[in-house]
């Protein structure tokens, strides 16, 4: 156990409970690389954190709690739970997540999150979209580009 790293991960969380932005950034290698079911790969520290402003300006009131930190040397995860209204239709989401992260220079390098796609859909979304089609690829990619769209604009 890398009780620097298990302080790093929870620091970030922490910051991520107050979107605290600049506290955020400071968690992150100026190269991290985030990715996670919706936003497949954004690179560098700069996209990482408009990601998250973005991210966080379409969840009304978030709040996160998170639990089974653990990290040696050079990899370490986490589980997190985001709660929160998707500002697009008004519905509330509970979302379950698994986090990896890789660290460099005692910064997290890479973040990656994994999610139940559909399970999100139908809570973000509901009937009949994220229902019917929240696991169909043609639905991911159709979210996945409105995403990175919205990514683009703000970079």
């Amino acid at each position: 156990m890398n009780d620097r790293h298990v302080a790093l991960i929870s620091a970030f969380y922490d910051a991520l409970g107050r979107a605290d932005f600049a506290a955020m950034e400071r968690c992150y290698h100026p190269e991290v690389s985030f990715g996670d079911p919706i936003f497949q790969e954004v690179e560098g520290r700069d996209r990482v954190m408009t990601m998250w402003r973005l991210q966080l300006g379409v969840r009304d009131g978030l709040r996160s709690t998170y639990c089974d930190v653990t990290a040696d040397d050079f990899t370490g995860t986490a589980h997190w739970t985001s709660r929160y209204t998707f500002s697009r239709t008004g519905r509330q989401v509970v979302n379950e997540i698994d986090a990896l992260f890789r660290f460099e220079d005692d910064l997290i390098v890479r973040h990656h999150d994994e999610f139940d796609f559909k399970r999100w859909s139908k809570m973000a979304l509901g009937r009949p979209h994220g229902l019917l089609f929240g696991w169909t690829p043609m639905w991911r990619k159709t979210i996945r580009d409105r995403a990175t769209q919205r990514l683009d604009e703000l970079s």
